[in-house]
């Protein structure tokens, strides 16, 4: 894959999605997006990956143009599978977004009739692995939960994975009457952390837990 007039296809792909609101649905930054759009950079396979799955390509056809392999992972919505990455992003990787410098470990297969039937769309969900025992008794150490990128502000009581001091945390948040925010461990031995009404501009939160699993041995 050679990259030629790969701008020009990230801009037919993006269509009128903003720049801003395409960096957020792909975990990267806008500056970044930008520099793709302007044609001053190019990504790794990986980040072009990642963007083509957000803008409903082929990997094929954004990187190069040609049509799909036939090795290519089905992504037809008349398929019975859709294939959600798993990133290697226990925790953040310095500035930039959360999954930046964080790569592919695999794609997880899931129906895509469970998927729709939750109203999950593929291309908003992404992969990571719990890491810690703050959430024990609900989410184990090396348990895997999917998210949903999309819903990356508090809407209701439930398990986000939030980003606080450059690490990612599965947490349940809870918001209190003065407008402030609870999180909370599963794992009593865990305090529970309240951010501030004025503060919540400093709670990132990546998206919603709407799955999880891992070995029951």
């Amino acid at each position: 894959m050679n990259f030629d007039g790969f701008a020009v296809r990230l801009k037919e792909a993006i269509g009128a999605t903003t720049p801003y609101a395409f960096a957020k649905k792909c975990g990267i930054s806008e500056s970044l997006v930008r520099k793709y759009l302007s044609g001053d950079s190019l990504p790794s396979i990986e980040r072009a990956w990642v963007m083509a799955r957000a803008a409903g390509v082929s990997l094929d056809w954004l990187a190069d143009g040609s049509a799909p392999s036939a090795s290519t992972s089905p992504a037809a919505e008349d398929d019975a599978y859709a294939y959600i990455p798993l990133y290697d992003a226990r925790c953040s990787a310095g500035s930039g977004a959360w999954n930046e410098r964080s790569r592919v470990l695999v794609n997880l297969s899931f129906t895509r009739y469970s998927l729709r039937k939750k109203g999950l769309k593929p291309s908003d969900l992404a992969c990571l692995r719990v890491d810690g025992d703050s959430m024990l008794g609900l989410l184990d150490d090396g348990d895997t939960v999917m998210i949903d990128l999309s819903r990356n502000a508090l809407e209701g009581e439930g398990v986000y994975v939030v980003m606080l001091d450059d690490h990612l945390y599965a947490k349940r948040l809870q918001r209190q009457f003065d407008g402030s925010v609870l999180i909370i461990s599963h794992n009593k031995e865990y305090k529970e952390m309240m951010v501030p009404r004025d503060r919540l501009a400093e709670l990132h939160i990546i998206g919603r837990v709407v799955w999880a699993g891992g070995w029951m041995v």
